[in-house]
């Protein structure tokens, strides 16, 4: 049987409908995690519209819920430095009491990059950015001290503490880039999750090439759990968005994460836990 998340995208929408919906989603067994996504504007016109920033909503959430894991999917690695990030996502899982999920991706709004001024570069500069940054989260998480020096970060007997709750905080690599993107999750991911499939068979397209990196890597690809984003909205009854699950769960999908278009009502939850759980 497949699992389910869900996400608010927090955007054209108020804090207390947000934690309304993630408060309702805590007490409906059926979703494992909820997540939101570390972006600054809106990706849905008015594109000047309200967006909640995503770290400061997970700290408020991990408070607000007691069972479901938590997480923003995904987060650029170029908003943050990896060592803010570590630090970051070690606090964030003592917040949660060790529920928090880190998502980890190569960034792509250039219309907020831009505006803010923060070098996105181009695409061998973010999988370049993404898979050195992954590298140093990684040891900072897991190791007393850490040195790097590398084409984006330099690092000199750097630590992180205190060390999260979990033996292990759960990487969240997102990306159809088949050359970096899946090397990188190959090297470094424990879920690898792409966004809007538009049918089996492109998942499983990009499955494959996951799993020739994961061989050349030396990685057993069935350590990686596969998730996607499908979207969950107002037209489609529950029992079909149930159906097209299923057609993925099929295909090999472990995960799909129910990302929520339209109002933000915690009482649309409950007809699609029960459509999941039928």
């Amino acid at each position: 049987m497949g699992r389910h998340a869900i996400k608010t995208p927090p955007h054209h929408a108020t804090w207390a409908e947000f934690l309304a919906v993630w408060k309702e989603a805590d007490q409906l067994d059926v979703f494992e995690s909820a997540w939101n996504w570390d972006h600054f504007y809106p990706l849905a016109e008015p594109f000047d519209g309200p967006n909640l920033e995503g770290w400061t909503m997970l700290g408020a959430l991990a408070q607000a819920t007691t069972r479901i894991r938590i997480g923003a999917m995904v987060n650029g690695i170029h908003h943050h430095h990896p060592a803010v990030v570590a630090n970051m996502a070690a606090t964030l899982d003592h917040l949660s009491g060790g529920r928090f999920e880190l998502g980890l991706g190569a960034g792509w709004n250039f219309q907020e990059s831009n505006a803010y001024g923060i070098a996105l570069g181009e695409l061998r500069d973010r999988s370049d950015r993404l898979e050195e940054g992954a590298e140093v989260i990684k040891s900072l998480l897991e190791n007393k001290s850490t040195s790097h020096k590398g084409r984006f970060f330099e690092l000199t007997d750097a630590w992180c503490e205190p060390k999260p709750v979990q033996d292990k905080i759960p990487f969240v690599i997102g990306g159809k880039g088949k050359v970096r993107t899946l090397r990188t999750v190959a090297k470094f991911a424990d879920q690898w999750d792409m966004t809007f499939p538009d049918a089996p068979a492109d998942w499983l397209e990009l499955d494959e090439v996951l799993h020739m990196h994961c061989d050349k890597v030396g990685r057993d690809s069935s350590e990686i759990t596969r998730s996607i984003h499908l979207g969950f909205d107002t037209e489609t009854a529950p029992g079909a968005l149930a159906d097209k699950a299923e057609t993925f769960f099929d295909a090999g999908v472990d995960v799909v994460v129910w990302s929520m278009r339209g109002p933000m009502d915690p009482a649309r939850l409950a007809p699609l836990a029960e459509a999941l759980s039928a």
